[in-house]
């Protein structure tokens, strides 16, 4: 729908318009005019938006308009870019200063040009929007600039309890007595499918099963693997390994070797050694996939030996059920009502609240009966009214039009759209750009975070000690749309957290986001002319990308969810570069090149540029450095990546860094003032974090792992004065975090998240103060965990305040 994205560009533009070099640059070269008109115009405009917003979904003509409109929007937000990265430019060479006279940050080539340009650009961009916003009037659209309160919920992890699962126990006792009742006498295995419409909580049930004591004490392996909608054997076996390997083994999962090089014949050796001869009890997650010979190769590749092994599989396709299944399919049916109407309250009251409020459970009670049983429709509308006791808000969702919309049987989409429909504009956007990922995705809270902001979709904290901590308001949205119910199976790691998408609430992404965020495959191969966002199946081959690649126009967003069998390599580069000028997020992961080519820069308005798993790079050209828009980079697992280009500390909007490399030290890094999140891998040659006089100073997460040559920090522990979050792994020779003898280094007074695990040299903590230390985890550290004993450990008098330590697994007792 064209209204997904529109408010928060218009928001963005104007807030661009309104900043004060963009005046300078207006009052310097005479288009301060055409900006105030833009302004004026794009006010107006955003003023009924949101009620437009509301409207269009029964009104094609208005939807019609609205996408006009966001196309124009985009092209004002490319204009004003542009002057944001002189502004940009000009703080480099100025070295942070905005206070040098406007003709300085100009190209020294032919500045006049630059600005005769930019005021024609502006110029024909608002009279568009101005015969664009002449039409609003036919629609009576009602001004309002009111945005729906966020309101907290705590998140919960994926574990389900029992107690939180309402009308599941006779369900979940039938599936197991399946379990048992299926043969342990031979090496076959007994699969037994769970059958049931969207939403209806196969996959809790399927968590109930897994996690009882049966089971649990029944089966030396479990593994949960999602398997969604495109189902690739190579990736399947892949995901079994990994769970093997992070819950069976009591791995935490950092570390885990990246498996996506492997062809099939080593996946499936790899496969049959980490299942051993053990019996294992495997839940395939959300199957579709109605190849029965596919499901043979599956089968046979997870026939180890054992006696016993069982499967759960659990799908909606009832093919799925008769191809794979032993026994016969468990079909699983809707709630009964009041079992559905203890789901709905438990979401729209907290613990007991609903007996202040009898008349608001009345109305629930007609809600609910709207949800047909289907627990998923009942949360996602009981989060939608949590904290709202105004009996007008109840009516509202009872009574709404979506009701009256043709539905078939089992169809939640009109109470999950609902939900939808009451987000707060940048919620919906964010919301909405989430359909490029593939249904089952773990999602990461970091990478999604920056790819919302490099599409403008955060909006900036008016707080003052918020300014520019796009993190923090990223990790906002994404709680809140799990408190919603838009996310859910949060997953904390402390120093990040995951989440995932039911696969309704990505069909309603889908349905919402069409056709402006399309997903490529061989089965939708074709493009519209008006698609920003895409994202390229991991079933298309490099010719066919390239042919999808000369159809696409005014891309934002290019997109890899899996590493290609056949990589991309320079032709699919150069493509990229020539065609698409305004690309903010561009996806190169598992590509084959050496290098980029010098004309990188010119994607001025580039934001995120992944360059991870590339076995070939050796080097960045010091064009990228004029990348000054860039905030995430990824060069992961480039192994034959040698250094960073002289001029890296150019990067002045770089925020989020991964990164591979052969370099001794970081040269450079030390001067990225904005630079957030750091995640060092595998630089087997790093014998240095920081040199001489560098820091990052606005540094809030640092992770390093496997660099095999490090042996101190120091001097960087006291040049990182904001760090929250420091996490070390699997460096073998590492044996100080600040160098010897230093007294009470500073630096380190914001920590509060502290892992150290597989560092077998490492002989003490810091020797600066922790005083803002909440979490501690040391494991697999000899020396370390001596000296970190409760009370009689040297180390003790520096973590004794610490309310969380963990060593070798155990949790200390507090004092």
């Amino acid at each position: 729908m064209a209204e997904s994205f529109l408010f928060s560009i218009a928001d963005n533009v104007v807030g661009k318009i309104g900043s004060l070099t963009l005046h300078e640059i207006g009052l310097a070269w005479g288009v301060k005019t055409e900006l105030t008109k833009l302004e004026a115009t794009l006010t107006t405009i955003k003023s009924v938006l949101l009620d437009a917003e509301e409207k269009q979904w029964k009104d094609r003509q208005l939807r019609d308009w609205l996408g006009k409109l966001k196309h124009v929007c985009y092209d004002v937000e490319d204009v004003l870019d542009e002057f944001q990265y002189q502004a940009l430019q000009r703080q480099v060479v100025s070295h942070g200063s905005l206070k040098t006279k406007v003709l300085g940050f100009f190209s020294s080539s032919n500045p006049l040009r630059f600005s005769f340009k930019m005021g024609h650009r502006i110029k024909e961009v608002r009279e568009r929007l101005d015969g664009i916003s002449a039409d609003r009037a036919q629609f009576n659209l009602q001004t309002c600039m009111e945005r729906a309160p966020l309101v907290y919920r705590e998140t919960t992890h994926s574990f389900v309890l029992a107690s939180d699962v309402f009308g599941r126990g006779k369900d979940k006792e039938k599936v197991l007595e399946l379990l048992m009742n299926s043969s342990d006498d031979d090496e076959s295995i007994s699969v037994i499918p769970i059958v049931g419409l969207g939403g209806l909580g196969k996959t809790t049930l399927a968590k109930l099963v897994y996690n009882d004591p049966w089971v649990v004490g029944h089966f030396k392996k479990r593994i949960w693997v999602c398997v969604s909608d495109d189902f690739d054997m190579k990736k399947v076996i892949i995901d079994i390994i990994k769970s093997i390997k992070t819950t069976v083994e009591g791995g935490s999962g950092l570390g885990l070797p990246n498996h996506n090089d492997l062809n099939m014949e080593q996946a499936q050796t790899l496969l049959r050694r980490t299942l051993g001869n053990e019996n294992f009890f495997l839940v395939l997650d959300d199957m579709w996939n109605e190849d029965r010979q596919k499901w043979i190769e599956l089968r046979t590749f997870l026939m180890n030996g054992a006696k016993g092994n069982k499967i759960v599989v659990t799908t909606r396709v009832h093919p799925v059920a008769s191809i794979m299944g032993t026994v016969q399919a468990y079909i699983l049916e809707g709630l009964p009502h009041v079992d559905c109407l203890s789901v709905f309250l438990k979401w729209a009251f907290n613990e007991g609240q609903e007996k202040q409020h009898p008349n608001l459970v009345k109305i629930g009670d007609d809600i609910v009966k709207k949800c047909n049983g289907v627990p998923l429709a009942a949360r996602t509308l009981g989060s939608l009214l949590f904290s709202k006791f105004e009996q007008r808000d109840w009516l509202y969702v009872r009574d709404n039009d979506i009701w009256k919309l043709e539905q078939k049987e089992g169809d939640i989409l009109p109470a999950l759209r609902l939900s939808y429909e009451q987000l707060p504009s940048y919620l919906k956007c964010c919301f909405a750009y989430c359909s490029i990922f593939p249904k089952g995705r773990v999602l990461y809270n970091e990478d999604l975070v920056y790819m919302w902001s490099a599409q403008g979709l955060i909006e900036p904290s008016k707080k003052k000690q918020e300014l520019d901590n796009i993190g923090d308001i990223g990790n906002r949205y994404i709680k809140e749309l799990l408190s919603r119910s838009f996310f859910q199976d949060f997953e904390d790691y402390h120093f990040y957290f995951t989440f995932k998408m039911h696969d309704l609430m990505h069909d309603l992404a889908s349905l919402i986001s069409q056709p402006e965020c399309t997903v490529i495959d061989r089965v939708n191969p074709t493009v519209s002319e008006v698609v920003r966002h895409v994202s390229f199946s991991y079933d298309l081959n490099e010719k066919e990308i390239l042919r999808v690649v000369d159809e696409l126009n005014n891309i934002r967003t290019i997109y890899f969810p899996f590493v290609l069998e056949t990589s991309r390599g320079e032709p699919f580069l150069k493509a990229c570069i020539s065609k698409f000028k305004c690309i903010k997020m561009l996806d190169l992961g598992g590509s084959n090149f050496d290098t980029l080519p010098n004309s990188i820069s010119n994607l001025k308005h580039l934001r995120f540029l992944n360059l991870g798993n590339n076995k070939r790079i050796k080097k960045l050209p010091n064009s990228v450095c004029k990348l000054f828009h860039l905030q995430s980079l990824w060069l992961s697992r480039c192994e034959g990546f040698k250094n960073l280009p002289k001029e890296f500390g150019n990067l002045i909007s770089l925020r989020h860094l991964i990164i591979t490399t052969k370099q001794r030290a970081l040269t450079g890094i030390g001067r990225l003032e904005s630079l957030r999140i750091l995640r060092i891998f595998k630089c087997e040659n790093l014998e240095f974090l920081l040199q001489g006089t560098q820091s990052l100073t606005a540094l809030r997460s640092l992770c390093i792992a496997s660099c095999r040559s490090l042996e101190t920090l120091a001097p960087s522990m006291k040049q990182l004065p904001l760090l929250e979050h420091l996490v070390i792994f699997d460096c073998e020779r590492l044996n100080s975090l600040d160098g010897n003898g230093e007294d009470h280094v500073p630096g380190l007074g914001n920590l509060r998240y502290l892992l150290l695990l597989n560092l077998p040299k490492l002989e003490a903590l810091p020797v600066c103060s922790l005083t803002s230390l909440d979490r501690l985890e040391i494991e697999e550290c000899p020396q370390l965990t001596e000296r970190c004993k409760k009370t009689t450990g040297e180390d003790w008098h520096k973590i004794s305040h610490v309310s969380k330590i963990y060593i070798d697994g155990v949790k200390t007792p507090e004092n």
